[in-house]
């Protein structure tokens, strides 16, 4: 008998190792059941919001497969980006070249749009004194020791340099000539030549100059 109430314990924990482990593989079985479920329910929610989208994309792609096609069918060049503004290109001495392009363009623009045109619209005059005006700054800027203000001051007269250039009829071409023409002769031998034709132009008889 002793025995046998031994065995009981035994028989019943075993049973309830079994049936522990039934409640565990049921378990696993329904929540795999449920998660396909709840996957597809989850999907159907949004294939309504994604399909808009994705046929946009498509459409997207084709149009540009056809435009590439297009392209190569026809030789045509990829369109390429706007070239920069004039005095965008690089810092060099062109850049004046190009400043006097851009005040030649603007010369005959409305003068409340473009600063050029409404100095030029003023007359020979203004033009002149705006320039006298800019000198004297850099002059200021130069004496007071003050480099950045002289390299700013610097580019302000050279702007209106040009502007007197062009409200004059001058291109840069020629002012860049009589300076190559000028080159290898010493300083004081070219004031020299130059106070000598002076009086000749003038019409007076003596080449001293007061």
């Amino acid at each position: 008998m002793a025995k046998a109430e031994k065995r009981k314990p035994a028989a019943k924990a075993r049973d309830t190792k079994s049936g522990g482990g039934k409640k565990t593989k049921q378990r696993a079985a329904a929540e795999k059941k449920l998660k396909p479920k709840s996957q597809a329910a989850a999907d159907k929610k949004l294939k309504p919001k994604l399909k808009p989208k994705l046929k946009l994309l498509a459409g997207a792609k084709k149009v540009r497969k056809k435009v590439l096609a297009k392209v190569v069918a026809q030789g045509i060049a990829e369109p390429v980006s706007p070239p920069p503004p004039p005095l965008a290109i690089g810092p060099s001495s062109a850049v004046l070249d190009r400043l006097w392009s851009v005040v030649m363009e603007r010369r005959d623009a409305d003068p409340n749009v473009s600063h050029s045109a409404r100095l030029l619209s003023r007359g020979t005059g203004k033009v002149a004194q705006k320039f006298g005006e800019e000198a004297v700054e850099c002059l200021i800027e130069a004496t007071a020791g003050n480099r950045t203000g002289l390299i700013g001051e610097s580019a302000d007269v050279l702007y209106h340099l040009i502007v007197m250039w062009v409200n004059a009829g001058v291109r840069p071409d020629e002012v860049w000539a009589e300076l190559k023409r000028r080159e290898g002769v010493s300083g004081i031998a070219e004031k020299a030549s130059r106070a000598q034709a002076l009086p000749l132009r003038s019409g007076v008889g003596t080449t001293k100059i007061p």
